[in-house]
């Protein structure tokens, strides 16, 4: 029984996993247009995607190469820019069933990426581990190979073609910042405060000979931290309960109010 239910939730997970690997691969080919430019050969970035399996963390690690930046900072923009898998973890972490082992909680962990936990989260009653062995099977090789082909092209394409490719993963981080943005006004306001921060520290003195990704490092931590602080994102969940116990304890002192009168009278 055990080894049907694992069997149905694995082809689930591939089956639901195979739109995501579609689109990984087109943007992480464009992400090996990036690879090729640091210098990466098509293994190194197969490697580095199966391994990372995040676009903008990819993105800043193969741009912190390009600039020659130390171990120090690359490792720090990676964790600072992959810092949000922490809190998609840690809500799959409570959708486990109590007697789900650890091995597979970290085999979960691995494959956590955005479109990975969207379709994770949206499933009813705990959490099949091997659902997310599906997706992670067919998502995370389809992207791999995306960059490495990515890096091939790079490197049999004409400079002009390349050049154009590259165009593409703006895109990319286009179609992931405009939804949102469209959606909170304060998510648009920081954007735009990042894009013009950006465009500012590249030209004052001092700061402008910091390493692009020392500069990215402190406005991600600066601008997040700031928007925090001035405008916390609400837990509904706990609005709720806070206006049901609210109308709760109302209920219970009107209850009273009445008892206490028919007690006088």
């Amino acid at each position: 029984m055990k080894d049907k239910i694992k069997s149905y939730g694995f082809i689930r997970g591939l089956r639901d996993g195979l739109p995501i690997g579609l689109g990984y691969f087109a943007v992480a080919f464009s992400l090996g247009i990036v690879a090729q430019k640091a210098g990466l050969t098509p293994l190194q970035g197969f490697i580095a995607s199966f391994f990372n399996v995040a676009s903008a963390g990819e993105n800043a690690l193969f741009n912190s190469i390009i600039e020659k930046a130390s171990y120090i900072e690359v490792a720090i923009i990676t964790f600072v820019v992959n810092a949000r898998y922490f809190l998609m973890s840690c809500s799959l972490s409570q959708r486990f069933s109590s007697e789900t082992k650890f091995i597979h909680r970290l085999g979960v962990g691995f494959g956590v990426t955005d479109e990975i936990f969207g379709i994770s989260i949206a499933q009813e009653g705990n959490l099949n581990p091997f659902y997310n062995y599906g997706a992670i099977a067919i998502a995370v090789p389809l992207w791999s190979i995306g960059t490495s082909l990515g890096i091939i092209a790079g490197n049999i394409l004409p400079l002009k073609v390349v050049s154009a490719l590259s165009v593409a993963l703006y895109g990319m981080f286009l179609a992931i910042i405009i939804p949102p943005a469209k959606k909170n006004v304060i998510i648009a306001i920081a954007v735009i405060v990042s894009f013009i921060a950006s465009y500012i520290c590249g030209i004052i003195p001092f700061v402008k000979e910091l390493s692009g990704g020392t500069r990215t490092i402190i406005l991600t931590v600066l601008i997040s931290s700031i928007v925090a602080i001035i405008k916390p994102i609400e837990d509904k969940e706990t609005i709720n309960e806070m206006k049901t116990s609210h109308t709760d304890a109302s209920v219970c002192e009107e209850k009273t109010d009445i008892s206490k009168k028919e007690e006088e009278k």
